[in-house]
């Protein structure tokens, strides 16, 4: 079952799906990468506490730590001591060939994932242009 987290101050919100198969803090950070991707989440935007989003969905405060900590080596989190969690301002840069790379493996996985779940290719790109443009009506 999906569980919702709602930020008071943006758009955003955590969903967490149990069924998925997906670790939880996986999720998470599955989620803040998409959320940047769309533009939910924006440089220097602040991210909700680890005990409030442990809270909210009813989870372990160290998953919820694994997450922010893990975003942190990516260099997509800032934290800073006694201020809170933000979206980084340096986002990792790949080469060509490594986007690509990337690329092609995520959307294989996609495809996968949806398959394995009844889903059609037809109706992932129906989605991803509903997304895609959702995202542009944001900004």
């Amino acid at each position: 079952m999906a569980t919702p987290y709602q930020s008071d101050s943006s758009e955003f919100s955590f969903r967490l799906d149990s069924r998925s198969g997906v670790p939880v803090y996986r999720q998470l950070i599955d989620q803040v990468q998409a959320a940047i991707a769309i533009g939910a989440l924006r440089i220097g935007q602040q991210l909700p506490t680890v005990r409030r989003v442990a809270v909210d969905l009813a989870i372990n405060p160290n998953t919820v730590a694994r997450a922010y900590r893990e975003m942190e080596l990516l260099g997509v989190l800032d934290t800073q001591q006694g201020t809170g969690t933000f979206v980084a301002e340096r986002q990792v840069q790949y080469s060509k060939d490594e986007r690509k790379r990337q690329l092609t493996q995520m959307v294989t996985e996609f495809v996968a994932r949806a398959g394995a779940a009844g889903i059609k290719v037809d109706e992932l790109l129906e989605a991803l242009r509903q997304v895609s443009s959702e995202a542009r009506s944001r900004k």
